[in-house]
């Protein structure tokens, strides 16, 4: 048995959160199984809520001497971008020698890095 075979890596885009949301939002399903071929279900994540009720404690951000408790807002109060910042980077596909396939190429590079260092240490 060989020691040189490279190991599997987990790719960003195979998060568990992602299997999560998807199946927070069903659609209906339809009575024949002709018409569920034929009607392509596109499903959108749901918005992601907060992890604790307004007005909540949080321990462990207030870290300067005499500083009040840090108390958790309500979902409203938070900047929109917040609930996005956990997605992975889409890039739109701009044709060969653009930004989506440097960063795919950069990806699997750096992956192929880790794997010659890991086999080197061994």
């Amino acid at each position: 048995m060989s020691f040189l075979c490279r190991l599997p890596r987990r790719t960003p885009l195979s998060t568990p959160w992602i299997a999560r949301s998807y199946a927070s939002s069903t659609a209906p399903a339809s009575s024949s199984s002709a018409a569920k071929k034929d009607t392509e279900v596109t499903r959108t994540p749901a918005i992601p809520l907060s992890s604790c009720p307004p007005d909540t404690v949080l321990t462990g951000l207030n870290f300067l001497k005499g500083q009040s408790p840090v108390l958790a807002l309500p979902d409203d109060q938070y900047p929109e971008w917040l609930w996005n910042i956990l997605r992975p980077k889409e890039w739109q596909d701009d044709g060969p020698g653009g930004r989506a396939e440097r960063a795919k190429r950069r990806h699997t590079n750096r992956g192929n890095i880790k794997d010659r260092n890991f086999m080197s240490t061994q």
